[in-house]
């Protein structure tokens, strides 16, 4: 004989094959929370395989067509007490999913507020970089002025200079011309 649960009458009773080896009652009592949180609203935290499967639809009542515009009604699920003892809230291998996706999206905020806190450093360095860039223009304008300044200061000054040492010698050869022509002067004189 069949045992109960495992596919014999009672999932052939809810139009489930038999002899597959799946327990159908925690199967059903499954697919029923599950369409009774999407119903509710609440997130799904089930796998998305199972969301767009046919047994939601059939534990909530309806199932596609032959026809080509819609759903008719199914048959109800049987009551509670034929299913069996009610499951647990989650399946364990659901809730260490949940677990590593809660541990993931942790990871992810922390990753998108470094990602902030960097593009915020870059924002205030470009800034930064900014007035650096024209501060350091100004004052290589500024050198610049400096070295035209000097240039034409030295060479004005070479100028002067080289007028000055010109002057000086024509002082002096004109002095020289004074001081012979006085002493060629005075000479004659004297004797």
């Amino acid at each position: 004989a069949a045992q109960p649960g495992r596919g014999g009458r009672e999932g052939r009773r809810a139009g489930f094959p038999a002899r597959s080896g799946v327990p159908w009652t925690r199967l059903v009592a499954g697919i029923a929370q599950l369409s009774r949180a999407l119903r509710a609203g609440a997130g799904c935290p089930w796998p998305r395989a199972l969301v767009g499967s046919q047994a939601p639809r059939r534990v909530l009542g309806v199932v596609p067509d032959s026809g080509f515009l819609g759903w008719k009604e199914a048959r109800p699920p049987p009551p509670r007490s034929a299913l069996g003892p009610a499951p647990p809230s989650r399946p364990p291998g659901i809730e260490e999913l949940c677990q590593k996706r809660e541990e993931l999206c942790r990871q992810i905020q922390e990753e998108e507020d470094e990602k902030q806190r960097l593009q915020n450093e870059v924002r205030q360095l470009t800034e930064k970089l900014a007035r650096v860039n024209e501060n350091l223009a100004r004052k290589i304008a500024s050198r610049n002025e400096f070295d035209r300044t000097i240039a034409e200061t030295e060479a004005a000054y070479l100028k002067i200079l080289e007028s000055s040492q010109t002057l000086l010698s024509v002082l002096r050869r004109n002095l020289t011309k004074a001081t012979a022509s006085d002493q060629k002067s005075s000479g004659g004189r004297d004797s």
